[in-house]
């Protein structure tokens, strides 16, 4: 659990909040097992953000995909692939799944992929391009995708 603990409201502020590129360079999507953290600010650059993109060692297809507030703490979270995952009350939720900060768990809850927010899992440029919708980056980073659409 990260030292810094956010009231929901503030999360939900956090995550509604209007976030842009920091820099203008071309990023290259992660290779295999490879990750990358992208700086992200609030329109006012009040607020400080990271968009995480993190691939799999073994599976190309395993990927996760990441909104960090005040440095640490995750305010949204897409698995692509991989394990099922069981939420703080045993409910387990199948892969892929979008985990959302919670007041008093952090990230601990996953929920199963909103369709009206993610059309289709399997086109990794398009699921990038919504989960930065979704997380409203609206001047989003400048990511190369060409080698693993």
């Amino acid at each position: 659990m990260p030292s810094v603990i956010l009231n929901q409201a503030e999360a939900d502020d956090l995550i509604a909040m209007e976030k842009h590129r920091v820099d203008g360079k071309l990023h290259r999507f992660p290779g295999r097992g490879g990750s990358i953290s992208l700086d992200i600010k609030s329109f006012d650059e009040q607020e400080e953000f990271k968009l995480d993109l993190n691939r799999g060692r073994i599976s190309l297809r395993k990927v996760t995909m990441q909104t960090r507030g005040r440095k640490t703490i995750v305010l949204a979270r897409l698995d692509l692939e991989g394990a099922p995952h069981r939420n703080p009350d045993g409910e387990e939720i199948k892969t892929p799944h979008l985990h959302l900060y919670r007041e008093g768990y952090g990230d601990k809850w996953a929920f199963p992929v909103p369709q009206e927010h993610f059309s289709d899992v399997n086109n990794l440029n398009g699921t990038l391009d919504e989960f930065m919708r979704y997380c409203n980056i609206v001047r989003p980073p400048r990511i190369d995708m060409e080698l693993f659409a």
